[in-house]
């Protein structure tokens, strides 16, 4: 019990049903802020503080930053006026030591301009997190049972704090090791990808340039072509990798613009069609399709890999490209009726630098081109998706929201 001339406050004893309730929330709280915010009612009781404030210390800065601050009692009508304890949690900090401080002015009639200021320093072994400061404007005074109690609270918050940044750190060290997974993927894939276009154009122009062959005008033209082949699938990699690295750090800006989507379908498949002559094209649209918002040049890319995907993995089948009207939105499908695609896989398939295994001797490809398509579809606000059944053909799927 604590006593003072103006007021008799009574606190509750601290017992066992308490101390379990106090390390139930801790326990269960999902971060600092959550558990406070349900301590805050429980502790309240056991000593009166209008304003409460907790400071932890940022590991590279070694600044304060307020990881959570409450008004319960008489602050709270003029929360932004009053003392929030900033500096005394930078001395609490720094000395390490609780810290009491009395008001100043005895005789000042405003409470609010008496706030007697308790600060604790958040201690885990030889390291300091931050500093809790509890506030109490008026009487009576903080008094030592109180202090001790804080303490006790003191010491629990640490746990909490010390617990939420080794999450924290671990988090941090497993998103380092996925980056340096990706980036030894991104290596090995690159130097794999890179030989052998590399090889193709040093072997030819090589041999073009021996001075102890005579080589006739079909074979020069022969070894050209190739050599040319593969100067444009190695440039097509480079831009792929640049492409992906791009979208994943952001860099890629999307130029939306008024675009008929009828017109852009057509337009690549008269490209496409002048690469392959043979193929056969089919489109399916409604009558009238009116305009979307969207970049023409990365939606057309999208559209082209996909059908030059068909083309290459399902060899003979017609492409089917087929537009449809959905509601807030428009759905474009690349339908081939090739062999399709095993279930094992098409979790995979969107992933960057995946392909799949059995096509990997088939056809030439970087596992880039898929990767990139789904993050130009999502940055326009829109999904890919893949439907497929081995032996009946594969369907890729977008949709794209009439406003992006």
């Amino acid at each position: 019990m604590t006593t003072n001339s103006a007021q008799v406050t009574i606190f509750p004893p601290i017992d066992i049903a308490f101390l379990y309730k106090v390390n139930k929330i801790i326990g269960e709280s999902k971060d600092v802020h959550s558990a406070m915010d349900a301590l805050v009612p429980v502790i309240r009781p056991y000593f009166i503080f209008d304003n409460v404030v907790l400071f932890l210390v940022d590991p590279l800065t070694l600044n304060l930053e307020v990881a959570f601050a409450k008004a319960t009692g008489r602050g709270r009508s003029a929360e932004a006026d009053v003392a929030w304890g900033e500096i005394i949690g930078s001395q609490v900090v720094e000395t390490r030591r609780v810290i009491l401080q009395e008001p100043v002015d005895s005789i000042e009639t405003d409470r609010l301009r008496r706030p007697h200021t308790l600060g604790l320093p958040l201690l885990e072994k030889s390291e300091v997190l931050g500093a809790i400061i509890f506030i109490r404007f008026g009487s009576p005074p903080f008094t030592p049972d109180q202090t001790v109690f804080a303490e006790f609270l003191t010491d629990h918050l640490a746990v909490l704090v010390a617990r939420d940044k080794l999450i924290k750190e671990n988090s941090r060290l497993e998103f380092q090791y996925r980056t340096f997974q990706v980036q030894e993927d991104f290596i090995s894939t690159l130097s794999h990808e890179l030989r052998t276009p590399l090889g193709y154009i040093k072997g030819y122009s090589t041999t073009l340039l021996r001075t102890d062959a005579n080589w006739d005008d079909k074979a020069r033209q022969e070894f050209l072509t190739i050599i040319d082949q593969e100067t444009d699938r190695l440039e097509d990699l480079l831009n792929n990798l640049l492409d992906s690295a791009k979208l994943q750090s952001g860099m890629i800006m999307m130029d939306f613009q008024v675009v008929r989507l009828d017109a852009l379908v057509k337009d690549v498949i008269i490209r496409a069609q002048l690469h392959n002559q043979d193929q056969v094209f089919q489109i399916e649209m409604p009558d009238t399709l009116g305009p979307i918002h969207a970049d023409p040049g990365r939606l057309a890319q999208v559209l082209e890999n996909l059908v030059n995907n068909a083309i290459k993995y399902a060899p003979g089948s017609p492409v089917i490209i087929r537009i449809s009207v959905v509601p807030d939105g428009i759905t474009l499908e690349v339908i081939d009726k090739g062999a399709g695609i095993p279930e094992k896989y098409q979790s995979k398939i969107f992933d960057r630098f995946f392909r799949i295994p059995d096509q990997i001797s088939v056809a030439h490809g970087s596992g880039l081109g898929l990767f990139i398509c789904k993050q130009i579809v999502q940055a326009h606000g829109g999904k890919l998706q893949l439907t497929s059944r081995v032996g009946e053909g594969s369907s890729f799927r977008i949709f794209l929201p009439t406003q992006p």
